[in-house]
């Protein structure tokens, strides 16, 4: 079965972004980038990827899931179109390659996408949609950036005191204060 993933950069306290979705703060050149884009090049933007000259080979991830707000923020109409990028809303609409924009339930999406053949599913953000999915994710891979921005959207937006033990696979440390850090929900039984 797929796995859902959270890959995303986030503050020392916690925000993917800040109060008006900036997010210009965060880190972009340092020791802790070629690591990180090596390893999850899927995860870049088609034409960023293409100017860096790094390939995409959809070995990682085949499919990126996206709110609205996190889709809009690159402002071009297909930014992985490397990718099948699903982004969901209740009112926009939107037309690219390999793009599709939904209304739907992401909690079904999510577990019709798990049950197809292909890689691992990347959820892209907001943390409103991560809050939603929060359940259904299976990994998390967080880039812990040496920020702190005092408010912003969170990580996993608004959601209810619950806690779930997710287990550290690794960690690196990069001289750069940008730390690595992937975990894997904790199954109990």
């Amino acid at each position: 079965m797929r796995e859902l993933v959270y890959y995303a950069a986030v503050t020392l306290d916690g925000y993917i972004a800040g109060p008006n979705g900036e997010f210009d703060a965060f880190l972009i050149e340092g020791d802790h980038m070629e690591g990180i884009n090596a390893r999850f090049a899927d995860t870049l933007p088609t034409v960023a990827a293409a100017a860096l000259g790094i390939p995409q080979k959809r070995e990682l991830f085949d499919t990126v899931l996206m709110g609205w707000n996190t889709y809009q923020v690159g402002g071009v109409p297909s930014p992985y179109a490397h990718l099948r990028q699903i982004v969901f809303s209740r009112s926009r609409t939107a037309e690219g390659e390999n793009l599709e924009v939904t209304s739907e339930d992401p909690i079904a999406v999510v577990r019709r996408l798990k049950t197809e053949e292909g890689a691992a599913i990347w959820l892209c953000g907001g943390g409103a949609l991560a809050a939603t999915l929060a359940d259904e994710i299976d990994r998390l891979v967080l880039k812990r950036q040496p920020l702190l921005f005092g408010s912003g959207i969170p990580l996993f937006g608004e959601r209810p005191y619950r806690p779930e033990q997710f287990d550290a696979v690794e960690t690196v440390a990069y001289d750069s204060g940008v730390v690595f850090t992937e975990l894997e929900r904790r199954r109990e039984g």
